[in-house]
């Protein structure tokens, strides 16, 4: 079983659907055949029960996905046009336009008891993916499940920044700032479900390649 730990959000335009680079990497990983569980918070609200059908409906479970009453799921807008000015890319940072969040600073916050109860529920894992944006909850609680459990710990740390303190055997990988036509969240999912399958890390990060994006090892 594969474990991807961050924030999943919700796509509202069409084609609308989950969003957001857990999301991503938990989908690509499910088309691969793996077994998938996702673990974050998203909101009780009608975007956060489109987001469980249409993540059910990818195969991607949740199980361990706390519903929050009192935050909004957040939801993923599309870049805006070059020539339509846009309040969220004008706050955006350089390069995040394409991956802009609405809604993020209302939006669930995961804590790391919301990753520990959630690794409870899930016994049995061969890998646990954190996602850059679940790091300060979660890389301590998965540092300690993936020791015990015996499994592969994939670290995602924003491109260009300093990584926090990551155990040596634990694979880290720089995600972009942007990541539009979602290859990198492929090419991590096949990785992921190319460890889930037992194959050496080498030879399931040069599988994963052919997803379409060479992912920059941090």
């Amino acid at each position: 079983m594969i474990v991807v730990v961050g924030t999943p959000a919700w796509r509202p335009v069409e084609p609308a659907g989950p969003a957001g680079l857990a999301c991503g990497i938990a989908i690509a990983a499910a088309s691969h055949g793996a077994s998938v569980e996702l673990v974050g918070r998203t909101g009780d609200d009608p975007a956060g029960d489109a987001l469980l059908i249409a993540l059910a409906h990818a195969g991607v479970g949740h199980v361990a996905l706390l519903r929050d009453p009192a935050r909004p799921t957040p939801l993923m807008e599309p870049a805006p046009e070059a020539d339509e000015p846009d309040v969220l890319a004008d706050e955006a940072e350089d390069g995040d336009v394409a991956d802009a969040v609405a809604s993020t600073a209302t939006g669930p916050r995961l804590e790391a008891a919301d990753v520990d109860l959630g690794l409870r529920y899930l016994t049995a894992f061969a890998v646990i993916v954190v996602t850059d944006d679940a790091l300060d909850a979660a890389l301590a609680v998965a540092t300690d499940a993936a020791a015990f459990a015996g499994a592969h710990l994939v670290v995602l740390v924003r491109e260009g920044s300093d990584s926090p303190d990551i155990p040596a055997d634990a694979t880290v990988l720089a995600a972009p700032r942007a990541d539009p036509d979602g290859a990198f969240a492929a090419s991590v999912g096949s990785y992921a479900a190319g460890l889930d399958a037992g194959r050496p890390p080498d030879e399931a990060f040069r599988a994963a390649l052919a997803a379409g994006w060479e992912p920059s090892v941090a």
